[in-house]
């Protein structure tokens, strides 16, 4: 909203100072600095609200160090979360943007699941809360509107490379080093945009992937069919990703900070991905307009380091289902929108590892008992982060090295921009 109000401002009475929000970096800065601050002062008021409504974390006894002294930690923290990424992004953010519309609609549903989840949990008692089904039904519900968008909307779009011959740039192309440049003809991109399904593959030279490639085999005509695949593999990366955050918040800040780290990753996609210097220059898929993101993505980063205040070791406040499902939502949906999916098993490999966990303990569990008459399990305990608890080792040790893997991640992540 303030971008309108200030580019107004500056177009029509060339308001001292007002041209500065027409920058995604002053803007991004300004939503990261407005988060923090949301989280510092809704956060406290919100954490003592709930402490004297008594809504507090019913904790399951797993026989686990510290575990009982959480009982009654007030929960639904994730309200804080929510509020310090969407206040900051209708403030700064160009709301006609179909990326930034995408992913506030996405910030709504998954949150309100969540919320409905803990709700049930806290006010009515039910510690199973929302059935599991429902939430199943909600995620892909929302993969379904993320899929159909980017498939059929005319606004999401990317520029196809093109040869020299086929292509004079009107204007100089600058290096992102310093200089002024000529483009080498396998690094100029096309002055049209253009609807396509094409991804990015990691580690490889020519790294990219046409969705369309899966159905070739169907002969003429079957890329019009492309969407039949695109989608479900859509609304199994939210499903997947949204419930992999899920299972990692079990610890204090665990993932809170792991969603932090993250999110900063796919801050320099979205910035890059976005920018035709820098597209051009890393040898990338220019993406346009996805350079908007990086302001929603600099509110969701803040968000996620200004509730660690209150949800590090120990713990004042749980961000609950209204938080874990919703940053698990939004990281896979950004994802997909800034044509990074297939790397998400490697910047999410937190994630990855604590989804993975459960799977191969409960699969290897029902199948040894159905073998052996007896259930064997692979770990200690599932999720993975409990499995080291039990083991003896610190909760806040178990973070901390969690932490430091989700940085190393990261680095592998954006280190995939240039090495192929």
């Amino acid at each position: 909203m303030l971008y309108y109000l200030f580019t107004w401002l500056h177009t029509a009475f060339d308001f001292p100072g007002a041209g500065v929000f027409q920058y995604i970096s002053f803007r991004a800065a300004a939503a990261l600095i407005t988060s923090l601050f949301i989280t510092m002062i809704i956060g406290k008021r919100l954490v003592n609200f709930l402490h004297k409504k008594q809504v507090g974390e019913s904790i399951r006894d797993l026989g686990l160090e510290g575990q009982t002294q959480k009982q009654g930690t007030p929960t639904m923290g994730g309200l804080i979360i929510l509020a310090a990424i969407l206040i900051p992004s209708l403030l700064f953010a160009k709301l006609h943007n179909i990326y930034i519309i995408l992913v506030l609609m996405a910030t709504v549903w998954l949150g309100f699941i969540g919320f409905l989840d803990d709700y049930i949990k806290v006010f009515k008692k039910d510690k199973k809360g929302l059935p599991g089904k429902l939430k199943i039904l909600g995620q892909i519900g929302l993969g379904l509107i993320v899929g159909f968008t980017m498939y059929f909307n005319d606004n999401i779009v990317i520029r196809e490379r093109v040869q020299q011959s086929a292509y004079v740039p009107t204007v100089d192309v600058f290096n992102v080093e310093g200089g002024v440049t000529t483009p080498d003809k396998t690094r100029i991109f096309s002055k049209s945009s253009v609807k396509s399904t094409k991804t990015t593959i990691p580690f490889v030279k020519n790294n990219e992937f046409d969705y369309s490639n899966l159905i070739s085999w169907m002969g003429k005509g079957a890329r019009q069919w492309t969407w039949l695949i695109f989608i479900p593999i859509v609304i199994f990366i939210i499903i997947a990703v949204s419930n992999g955050a899920n299972l990692t918040d079990g610890l204090d800040g665990l993932a809170t900070g792991t969603s932090a780290i993250v999110g900063l990753t796919l801050g320099v996609f979205a910035y890059v991905s976005g920018n035709i210097v820098f597209a051009n220059y890393l040898n990338i898929m220019y993406i346009p307009n996805t350079g908007e993101l990086a302001i929603y993505i600099s509110a969701f980063v803040g968000a996620c380091i200004g509730f660690l205040w209150y949800n590090s070791y120990p713990a004042q406040v749980f961000m609950g289902d209204t938080g874990s499902l919703a940053l698990g939502g939004i990281i896979a949906v950004f994802a997909i929108m800034v044509r990074k999916e297939i790397l998400i098993p490697i910047f999410c490999g937190v994630f990855l590892a604590e989804n993975l966990s459960v799977v191969l303990q409960v699969g290897w569990f029902k199948y040894t008992r159905r073998k052996y008459g007896a259930g064997k399990r692979i770990f200690r305990m599932a999720p993975l982060h409990h499995h080291f608890q039990v083991l003896g080792y610190h909760e806040s040790k178990i973070v901390l090295r969690f932490f430091i893997v989700s940085i190393m991640l990261a680095v592998l992540s954006i280190v995939t921009l240039k090495l192929r």
